[in-house]
C-alpha cells in the first residue's frame, strides 16, 4: 500500500491561493462580520485575510505563548493601512484618526514601510472600517500577503531642497497597477518595492525587492532624468542587499520593467517549493542567479535592451530621519517633521496633526520609513508656530539622537511571532540613554526587533537589537542580542552578531559603556559608524559587557520567517 504523504505547509499555502484570490471575495468578510468570529474558517485567518492587511493578532504572550514557534492568537485583528510614497492628506489623516478611535482602542503604530497599523479590530467592525477607508480613497490590500507592498519612496518628494528629481508621480502609479491586480495576486512571498528621487536613498532601495534611485544622464546635450536599479534585496533571517544591475531605467520604462521584475519572481516555480526560501532574494542567494543573467531576463521580458548603467553616488554616510525644520526647495517655505516615539501614535495626536496641517499649511502630511510623521508647505513664518503646537500633543520637534534614531518593530504586544516586548521597551531604553549621556550628539540608528525576523530592520542599523529570552531563576525574561555596525548607502553592510547578549534591562548599561568607550577612543572627529567598522566583534563586545567575554551564539529562529507581520 502505498504511503499518502502530507501536504507541506508551502504546498498547503500554493494550493489556497490557487483556489481563490481573496480580492474578489469581499463578500465573504462581509459575512464573517455578520455571523462573528467563530464563522472564520481556519485558511481564511491563516492565508486569504493577509491579502487585505489583515493579520490575526496575538495574546500578548508571544511566540513562547504557543507552539512551533508561533504564538496564541486572540479575535481580534491587525489591519494595515497603505500609504504609498508616505503621501497623506489631511482628511486622509482625520479619517485615518477616526477609525483609531472607533476600531483600535485610540492607538496606532507608524511602520517602517511607511504605514499606518492598527490593532483591536473585530471581525464585525472589519468592512465598517474598509468602507470608511475607501471613501478617503485609502486601502488595505496589498499591506501584507505574497503580493506587492507598499510602495515606498523619500517623504520629501516634491519639497526636498536637494533631491535629483521628485520621483514620487511613478511610485504612485505603481501603486495603482500593483494593488488589486489578479496576475499579481499570487506571488511567491511578499515583493517590496522603492523608488526614490532624493540623494540619500531615505527609503532603503538596499533592502527591496526592486530599489530605484533618481540619476541624471546626459543625451545628445540634453539632460535626462531616469533611474539606478537594485534587484534581490531584503532582511528576515538569510539579509542580502540588493544588487545593483547594468541598466539606466528610463522614466516612461520604470513601469514595464518592475512588471518584469515582478514576472520574474512570480514565473519562479522553485521559490514556492518552501516558505522561508521564497523571497526573491533566494534566486541570488541558492539558485544561482546574479545581476547579469537576472537583467538578461528582464530584457527578454521587455523585448528591448535597457541602456546601461550610468555613474551614481550612493550616499557615504546615510541619516535621514526629517525631524525638525527645514527649508523647502520652494522659496519662503518649509517642512516641519516630528519624531514620534517608537512609531506610537493616538488618534488624538494624529487628528492634531493634520488639523494642524491645514492651519498652518496645505494639509499635506508624510510618514517616513523611521516611523515619523512630517508636515510639509509650512510658511516659514509659521513653522515656529505649527513645531510648538505639535510639541505641546506630543509630537516632538527635535530630541535626541536616542529618541530620533529608535524604532521598534509591533513585539509581543500584537505579533505571534515576537519573542519579546519591544515598543515599551524602546520608550523606556530612550529615557534611560537621555538620562545617563545627556551630552551624546551623534547620529545613531538603534532599532529593536521582537525576534530573528528583522521586521524592526536592526540588520542595518549602528546598533541593532534582536530578541532573545534569557531564564532567570527558573523564568524566562526579555533579552536582547547585539548586531552592530548595519549601514546602507555608499558604506552598505549588514551588522555584524558580536556575541554578546543581556537582559532587556541590562542593554542601558551595555549601551553607556559602548558610548563612553568611543568616546574615550574615537580617532580625532570619528564618527560612530567609523569607530565601528575598525573595531572587531571582540572589542565591541567587551566595550558592551565592560569586560573581555566569551562570544555567545546567535540562536536560529524557532519558526520560519512571517509573512505578513512587518511593516
Amino acid at each position: 500500500m502505498s504511503e499518502v504523504l502530507k501536504e507541506t505547509k508551502a504546498q498547503k499555502v500554493e494550493r489556497l491561493k490557487r483556489a481563490k484570490n481573496a480580492w474578489e471575495r469581499l463578500d465573504e468578510i462581509r459575512d464573517f462580520a455578520r455571523r462573528g468570529f467563530d464563522s472564520i474558517p481556519p485558511e481564511w485567518l491563516a492565508t486569504y485575510f493577509r491579502f487585505w492587511g489583515v493579520y490575526t493578532q496575538g495574546d500578548g504572550a508571544g511566540a513562547i505563548g504557543g507552539t512551533g514557534g508561533e504564538g496564541k492568537a486572540i479575535p481580534y485583528f491587525m489591519v494595515r493601512i497603505r500609504i504609498p510614497n508616505g503621501l497623506l492628506l489631511s482628511h486622509q489623516a482625520r479619517t485615518i484618526a477616526s477609525a483609531i478611535e472607533k476600531y483600535a482602542r485610540g492607538v496606532a503604530d507608524l511602520t517602517v514601510r511607511q504605514n499606518i497599523q492598527l490593532h483591536w479590530v473585530k471581525i464585525e467592525e472589519l468592512p465598517d472600517l474598509l468602507d470608511q477607508l475607501w471613501r478617503a480613497g485609502l486601502t488595505t490590500m496589498g499591506s501584507c500577503g505574497d503580493d506587492t507592498r507598499n510602495i515606498t519612496g523619500c517623504p520629501l518628494a516634491g519639497v526636498d531642497a536637494d533631491e535629483v528629481f521628485d520621483a514620487s508621480p511613478l511610485a504612485l502609479e505603481l501603486n495603482r497597477f500593483f494593488v488589486g491586480n489578479s496576475e499579481f495576486y499570487n506571488l511567491p512571498r511578499k515583493f517590496k518595492i522603492s523608488l526614490t528621487g532624493c540623494r540619500v536613498w531615505c527609503s532603503y532601495p538596499e533592502i527591496n525587492d526592486v530599489g530605484l534611485t533618481g540619476v541624471v544622464r546626459k543625451k545628445n546635450g540634453a539632460k535626462e532624468q531616469g533611474f539606478s536599479l537594485r534587484i534581490g534585496g531584503g532582511l528576515s533571517t538569510d539579509p542580502h542587499l540588493a544588487l545593483r544591475l547594468n541598466a539606466f531605467v528610463q522614466w516612461n520604462q520604470v513601469l514595464p520593467t518592475v512588471r518584469a521584475a515582478a514576472e520574474i519572481f512570480r514565473d519562479s516555480g522553485i521559490l514556492r517549493e518552501s516558505r522561508d526560501k521564497a523571497r526573491l532574494k533566494f534566486l541570488f542567494l541558492k539558485h544561482g542567479w546574479d545581476a547579469d543573467s537576472f537583467l538578461a531576463e528582464i530584457n527578454r521580458r521587455l523585448g528591448f535592451k535597457l541602456d546601461p548603467a550610468i555613474a551614481e553616488e550612493p550616499p557615504l554616510d546615510i541619516y535621514r530621519d526629517h525631524v525638525g525644520i527645514h527649508a523647502q526647495k520652494q522659496a519662503g517655505y518649509a517642512y516641519v517633521g516630528a519624531a514620534v516615539i517608537r512609531g506610537r501614535i493616538t488618534a488624538a495626536q494624529l487628528k492634531a496633526a493634520a488639523d494642524l496641517s491645514d492651519r498652518y499649511a496645505t494639509g499635506e502630511l508624510r510618514t517616513t520609513n523611521m516611523q515619523n510623521l512630517l508636515v510639509v508647505n509650512v510658511p516659514q513664518k509659521s513653522a515656529e508656530n505649527l513645531a510648538r503646537e505639535l510639541d505641546g500633543v506630543g509630537l516632538h520637534i527635535g530630541g535626541s539622537p536616542f529618541a530620533r534614531g529608535t524604532v521598534a518593530c509591533s513585539g509581543t504586544e500584537f505579533c505571534k511571532l515576537a519573542i519579546t516586548e519591544t515598543k515599551g521597551f524602546a520608550r523606556w531604553l530612550i529615557e534611560e540613554l537621555d538620562e545617563r549621556l545627556p551630552g551624546f550628539e551623534q547620529q545613531l540608528r538603534i532599532n529593536i526587533t521582537g525576534c530573528p525576523n528583522s521586521c524592526g530592520q536592526h540588520w542595518i542599523a549602528d546598533l541593532g537589537l534582536e530578541g532573545k529570552k534569557i531564564k532567570v531563576d527558573g523564568r524566562f525574561q526579555d533579552a536582547y542580542y547585539f548586531c552592530v555596525g548595519g549601514a546602507v548607502g555608499q558604506l552598505q553592510s549588514i551588522a555584524k552578531p558580536i556575541g554578546y547578549r543581556c537582559l532587556a534591562s541590562e542593554v542601558p548599561d551595555a549601551i553607556e559603556r559602548l558610548m563612553k568607550r568611543y568616546g574615550d577612543l574615537r580617532d580625532g572627529g570619528e564618527n560612530l559608524r567609523s569607530f565601528f567598522a575598525r573595531h572587531t566583534a571582540e572589542d565591541i563586545r567587551t566595550y558592551l559587557a565592560g569586560a573581555t567575554t566569551v562570544a555567545v551564539e546567535r540562536d536560529a529562529p524557532q519558526a520560519p520567517p512571517p509573512h505578513g507581520v512587518e511593516g
